[in-house]
This record gives C-alpha cells, structure tokens and sequence, in this order.
C-alpha cells in the first residue's frame, strides 16, 4: 500500500445515524472572519490483484497487471472547528453498506461526523468489483481493501492539515466539450443506442453538459496544495486493454499531479446518459489536462466563510414491470445490433436473470441518501445514481449558489436513475436490472431533494451572516 501524503481539500459522507435535522446536522458555530482555511490532503493504493473479478462490462473478467494504481484520494478542508472531507475512489461504484462502517472510523479517528464526508466512485469501468450487476457480483476481498484505503486516506488527509495551515481557494468554470456527448442516440427504428451498429443515428435524445469546474486550493504563497475538477462523461477508456486502470480522467489527474503538484482529484458528474463515442483515450486525457489546466492558470480568489453541510435520507421504491415487454425490449435490441447471436442470446440471459432476481421486491420502498456541501459560494451536490445529464443540469439551473458541482455515484449507488421522458423513450439504462431498478419519477424527486437541501443552506447561511453583521455592530 503507498501513501502519498500532500495537502488538499475536504470530503462529506454519511451513516445512517447521520440522519439528522438540518440544524442538528449543521450544528457547527460560525467562525470568525480571521479563521485560515487549512487543507490536507492524502492519496491511497486500493489493493488489487489478477485473481479479483473485474467489473464494468456484462460479463466479469480477469485482468493482466495494471496501468497505474487505483486511488482513494482524499482532502480535508478545515476552518475553525468546521471541517469537510471528500474521497474520491478509482472503483465503479460504492454503496452505503461498506461505506457506513467507514465513516464512523473516520469520526472517531478525526472527529469529523458522517454527514460532512463524501465518498465518491470516479466510475472507472477497468477496477474490480464492487456490486453485484448484470452478470458480476461483488467482490468482497476487493471491497475490504478499499473500505480500509478510504479510511487511511481521510484520516492521514486530516493529520496532514497542519502542513498547510493558510491556504486558499482560486476557482473556474471551466469547459471541455469534445470528451463525451450524450450517447442515447435515437436509432432509425426508433430504439435507443446502447452498444453495437449506430450507423442509422438519427440524433443525440438528450444534452451533453460540457462545463468542467476546477476547484483549486493553494497555499497563500501559491503552491499547489490540490485541485479537484469535475466533469460528466462516463469514466470508460484506458490506455492498454487487459489492465486495471483508473481510465482516462484519473490518469489524467495522476499526470496533472506529477506535472503541476498537489494532489488532484476527480469527481463524477451527472453522466448515466453520456459517453466518448469518439476521441481516442490519448486523445481524451490530453484533451481534459489541456481543460485543467488551462482553468487553473486563471482560476479567480473565492472567500470562504463557511464550511457546511447537510446529509438526507431518500425513499424511492423498486419498480413494477412487464416481464414480457422487457424480454422483447432487451431481446429484439440485442438481436438486431450485437455481432452474433451467440453475444445477443447471452446477454438477454443476463437480463433475464437480474429480472428474476428483482421481481419478488417490486414496489419495495428503499433508503439512500442526498447530500450537499458548501465551500464558500461553491456547493457540491452528491447523488446515489448514474444520473442523467438532464436532471444534473436542472440541479444547476435550480441552485441559488453561486456555483454549483454534481458529484454522482456519492455514498451508495442505486443504479442508472432517467428522467420521466428517458424512461418514456426506453434502452439500456432503463431495462429492468441491478443497474436500473428505481421506479419513473425518481429522477425528478432527487432533484426536488436536492434542490431543497441548497435553498435550506443558503437560507442559514444567510440567516448566520445577518446574525453575525448584528452581533459585531452590538460591540
């Protein structure tokens, strides 16, 4: 295991204990104006081998060797007494019932509570496996490594604190328009692209999100402490195929760090509806460290008064479906665009089996959360799910900050979550399986929610600004 210690910023994540009221949950006193900003930072190999079923495709396979480590990477932001962590960890997904146990680790380790540390999967598809989907199942020897990894990270981020102990925050939205593009293409049959022929392509069903925000944290000198950026497009490409491999945007980010310092870490954004159909991945990671740095070199001063936070649970229910209309869906896809009928013939197996495991919980009512962080007038919205661009973006236009980051796939996963009319248009992410299982309307429900959570923020901090203004003319 390599830890690689430098400074950086702050992580929030979740228990079940952690389901509190938004008073209790940001029950943190205001800091004075005069109070630093520290930052640490920690970066951790998640321990992997040839021998772990490797996830990301229908079907599981054995990797030959890595092309570079997979990471947690960790900050820890600090002013005051109030402090918040984020982790982000080079695996396809997390869920909440190995990242729990973690949290309280970090909690008597650092003090920090549940509710203000985000556990984050960068989605790369080329890491072993963390769940059971399609024809994977999770692998738990895999998952005690990284379970371990995401605790070292945050607490040696937070013992790194001291190091840096006046630092500030630069940011800049930034943009990256060609890595990615929405990728449920509707089809001359009127189906939805998913893998296979698309030389019928009609046109993209949705938006691409091209904006790239960059989030740069430095001491007061100006040396680089760390820098976290996010953008929406599915993590699927490495450089060798066969390898491990955090994909493109993480190496990327472990390039940027061996270029311009400071510890780099991606977080996903709203991407259940985007892929790169068409840059190579040289190309895709040149392309995304041109965008980072180009928004780091003018990236502007941004104050930070406050550090908060706020944790939810969310209720949805697993949806009731038609088991003839999905065998037809999936099957009559499969037949028609796969290379043989052999590939197609397996796959609706695939489905056929997740179906059956599914069906005895439809309309089962189930718990994960929302979560949202505050740094200055930047705020970052953590959902469960592969979330599609559209409600992503709706999340952003709703926000009354300043700045606003969706971080998918955040402290537990429940699969590809569409909006009303993705559902209404059908294909892959909407098939009936582990990957796909919350009912329509869900989508729009987690951006009510969120939606929520940032005006309820807001409205405090507002409130504790005005207070403070008062207090200070009383002296």
């Amino acid at each position: 295991m390599r830890l690689d210690r430098r400074c950086g910023a702050g992580i929030a994540g979740w228990l079940s204990v952690a389901f509190l009221s938004v008073p209790m949950a940001m029950s943190h006193r205001v800091c004075p104006a005069a109070e630093r900003l520290r930052v640490g930072s920690a970066a951790i190999e998640i321990p992997a081998d040839d021998a772990m079923d490797m996830a990301g495709g229908i079907h599981p396979w054995k990797a030959n060797g890595a092309e570079a480590p997979l990471r947690a990477t960790a900050v820890v932001l600090a002013r005051g007494a109030e402090k918040l962590a984020i982790c982000a960890c080079d695996v396809i997904v997390v869920q909440a019932d190995f990242v729990d146990p973690v949290l309280e680790r970090v909690r008597q380790a650092t003090g920090i509570p549940p509710e203000r540390v985000l556990v984050h999967a960068t989605h790369t598809h080329t890491a072993p496996s963390t769940v059971r989907a399609h024809a994977c199942e999770r692998d738990e020897r895999f998952v005690a490594g990284l379970g371990k990894a995401i605790g070292d990270a945050i607490i040696a981020a937070d013992a790194d604190l001291a190091a840096h102990p006046d630092c500030r925050l630069r940011y800049r939205l930034g943009e990256e328009s060609s890595v990615g593009q929405n990728s449920r293409l509707l089809l001359g049959d009127g189906t939805i692209f998913w893998v296979g022929k698309r030389d019928d392509a009609v046109r993209p069903t949705g938006p691409f999100d091209p904006e790239l925000p960059v989030m740069v944290f430095e001491t007061g000198l100006g040396q680089p402490v760390a820098t976290l950026f996010n953008h929406s497009t599915h993590t699927i490409g490495a450089r060798q195929p066969g390898k491990r491999s955090p994909a493109f945007y993480g190496l990327a980010a472990q390039e940027l760090e061996r270029e311009e310092g400071g510890i780099h870490l991606f977080l996903q954004g709203a991407s259940g509806s985007t892929h790169n159909l068409t840059v190579g991945v040289d190309e895709a990671i040149l392309r995304i460290k041109a965008a980072v740095s180009s928004a780091r070199s003018v990236a502007m001063p941004r104050a930070i008064d406050r550090l908060v936070a706020i944790k939810e649970p969310f209720e949805f229910r697993v949806r009731a479906f038609d088991e003839s209309a999905e065998e037809a869906a999936v099957m009559g896809y499969c037949t028609k665009r796969m290379g043989t009928g052999g590939e197609a013939h397996a796959t609706a197996e695939v489905f056929r089996a997740q179906r059956a495991e599914i069906a005895p919980f439809q309309g089962e009512t189930r718990t994960t959360s929302i979560q949202t962080l505050v740094v200055g007038d930047v705020a970052i919205v953590g959902v469960p799910a592969e979330l599609f661009t559209v409600l992503g973006q709706e999340i952003k236009r709703q926000s009354p900050f300043r700045h606003t980051i969706i971080a998918e796939l955040s402290n537990d996963w429940v699969g590809y979550v569409p909006d009303s009319r993705g559902h209404e248009l059908g294909g892959y992410q909407t098939w009936t399986g582990h990957h796909s299982y919350a009912e329509p309307g869900t989508g729009e429900r987690m951006v009510a929610a969120a939606v929520s959570q940032l005006g309820r923020l807001q409205e405090q901090l507002r409130e504790q600004a005005g207070l403070g203004a008062t207090r200070s003319g009383e002296r």
